[in-house]
């Protein structure tokens, strides 16, 4: 069969277009993925990274929510998952082993030095609110028992029945540290709840102490009450975004936008974000996305990837 000079030139073309579209779609996609812890403002904080990453960049995002325990920092470290949001008071002391204090600086800066060393993932800027534990009891137990304070919980802990998630019943900055440091014994050995669980227990008696978070939502909506560290045994817990250092290094641009959320977010509008999810039922991703025109002006509706 003869080919003709016009059926080459076609074919040349057709083979070279078909070449150059191969090389197209076989090119990596830019893509970092976020996880969370199995909790509420952790759901918040990841679409907030999310949405502000793609906004702000050209790379997609994957999002791996409700992972429990330590499994971000697992997942961190062996390269599945790039980022997620750590608080210092938790990598201090449960992750690097270090018997906790109260100076919040000290605790940063241990924790930028050590993490690039150890886990090659380096600490942004702080997203601007401490989420300390927080001893909750219901509002009626606090006037009846007159409760105010930790130290005044260990007088009345004997008649009283607690319930903690998995992490805090056990490691060294939870429980175990609180008990010796205010004398705390309950009148059984406190269960083991899902954090999720919590409030629902205190809300039905099915406990009376629970150890919750700062900035939940649902502590003013229950009418609940915080009982004041009055030894100041909570070591601070800052809320930063941590990344892998070869992500960073990949896509440098994400350290400057990531940056940005620096400061932004309060005690006052974590709390409120968090009642916005659990009192009113609003969905986190649109929570984060009114959050982010309010604060930042990031007006594009972005859907990251699931």
């Amino acid at each position: 069969m003869k080919i003709s000079k016009n059926d080459f030139f076609f074919c040349s073309c057709w083979l070279l277009c078909l070449f150059a579209a191969a090389g197209c779609t076989s090119k990596s996609q830019k893509e970092v993925v976020i996880c969370s812890k199995d909790f509420t403002e952790q759901v918040i904080l990841a679409e907030i990274l999310a949405r502000h990453i793609e906004a702000k960049t050209d790379i997609n995002v994957e999002q791996q929510l409700n992972l429990g325990g330590s499994l971000c920092h697992q997942s961190l470290t062996a390269g599945k998952i790039d980022l997620y949001v750590e608080y210092t008071g938790t990598a201090f002391s449960n992750i690097l082993k270090q018997k906790p204090i109260s100076d919040p600086k000290k605790v940063f800066n241990y924790l930028k030095q050590e993490y690039p060393k150890q886990f090659k993932a380096e600490w942004i800027e702080p997203l601007g609110f401490n989420n300390s534990f927080a001893i909750i009891v219901r509002g009626d137990d606090a006037k009846q028992l007159n409760l105010q304070s930790l130290s005044q919980l260990g007088q009345a802990a004997p008649k009283l029945r607690a319930g903690f998630g998995p992490e805090f019943k056990d490691r060294e900055d939870g429980f175990p540290g609180l008990a010796k440091t205010y004398g705390i014994k309950f009148a059984e050995e406190p269960k083991e709840l899902l954090l999720g669980l919590l409030y629902q227990a205190l809300q039905q008696k099915e406990v009376d102490v629970i150890a919750g978070s700062t900035t939940d939502g649902l502590i003013q909506s229950l009418g609940l009450v915080v009982l004041k560290d009055d030894k100041n045994y909570f070591p601070p817990y800052e809320a930063v975004p941590v990344v892998r250092s070869q992500v960073l290094e990949k896509y440098p641009e994400l350290r400057s936008v990531i940056a940005e959320l620096g400061g932004k977010i309060s005690e006052a509008d974590m709390r409120q974000l968090n009642y916005q999810v659990d009192k009113k039922q609003q969905e986190a991703g649109q929570v984060a996305q009114e959050f982010l025109q309010q604060k930042l002006g990031n007006s594009k509706p972005v859907t990251p990837a699931k």
